[in-house]
């Protein structure tokens, strides 16, 4: 399979350099690592063992890649303005987008320029970092969940599943893309901005009786919300929030991608993550209240 990669941070360049190693032509659109992976190619550290790529396919420019089989969209969601004509010259008749952002709304603007039946959408519970240039840290995690665009289980999803899944990237096919979305929402609203906020990694705020209590307070709101998307099911608020956290807990001193992108000086996901959500959440009359608060907090501190 020939696949596009837009947005080659480190869930772009990991999930990239699988499938590779498992034979598939991968065509990476790079910015920073460009000069590093031209030369020297992309290496990889995992718990699952290291490997390095010698022949990295790199471009500056995404025309230069071509209509590929399947785009993998890695970008982070404040550079969705770009999204749209970054991902036009890779895509022909038969090709399918997936974008594996964090968030809300990126399938409706994928849908909006290339049409629902080209969009599939995922979430990836991935713990992986960049290193120096041409390197990425696989840490822990990688699953990935994924669902067609406004519709239920199709064999497209599947075989699309099958794919990661031979490539060593543990991936399920699911019917229902709202509730996938919402799930990873209630993980990524409580720890991206609680950790960003106060400059802590997860465990630091788990370990903390009144930061932890906040958490699974947050989770609480997240789960009502989501509940009242209309979902095919609802999602257990108890169980699913001690599950997240006995996983959580797993992870270690782990720094989320939003705690990251502040360290760093880059913007925040915060439409995605916070403001849509919000604001679907705000139409299905779910307040949400404690995620406003930690959402007009990250704004006024950006």
């Amino acid at each position: 399979m020939r696949i596009g990669v837009i947005g080659s941070g480190a869930l772009g360049l990991y999930y990239g350099a699988l499938l590779q190693r498992a034979g598939h032509a991968l065509h990476f659109l790079l910015r920073r690592d460009f000069e590093a992976i031209s030369r020297s190619g992309l290496s990889v550290t995992s718990p699952q063992g290291d490997f390095h790529l010698a022949d990295v396919q790199g471009y500056k420019n995404s025309s230069e890649i071509g209509p590929v089989d399947l785009v993998l969209v890695g970008l982070k969601a404040y550079a969705n303005e770009h999204l749209v004509e970054l991902t036009r010259p890779l895509v022909a008749a038969e090709t399918t987008i997936l974008t594996l952002q964090n968030g809300l709304g990126n399938e409706d603007l994928l849908a909006g320029a290339f049409g629902d039946d080209s969009i599939v959408g995922g979430v990836a519970f991935l713990c992986c970092n960049r290193g120096e240039p041409g390197s990425v840290h696989h840490l822990d995690q990688g699953f990935i969940r994924i669902a067609e665009f406004g519709k239920g289980l199709s064999t497209r999803v599947e075989q699309l599943a099958e794919t990661f899944n031979q490539a060593g990237i543990p991936c399920e096919a699911c019917s229902d893309l709202t509730r996938v979305r919402w799930e990873k929402l209630v993980w990524n609203i409580p720890f991206n901005g609680l950790c960003a906020l106060t400059d802590r990694p997860t465990d630091r705020l788990l370990n903390c009786p009144k930061t932890r209590q906040l958490i699974m307070e947050m989770m609480q709101e997240v789960v009502a919300a989501a509940n009242c998307q209309g979902l095919s099911e609802l999602i257990e608020g108890p169980d699913f929030i001690e599950q997240l956290l006995h996983v959580t807990v797993g992870m270690g001193a782990y720094c989320p991608s939003m705690m990251i992108d502040r360290q760093q000086g880059s913007p925040l996901e915060l439409a995605a993550i916070y403001g849509i959500p919000l604001k679907r959440a705000a139409e299905a009359n779910a307040a949400m209240t404690r995620v406003a608060m930690l959402h007009a907090l990250l704004e006024a501190t950006e």
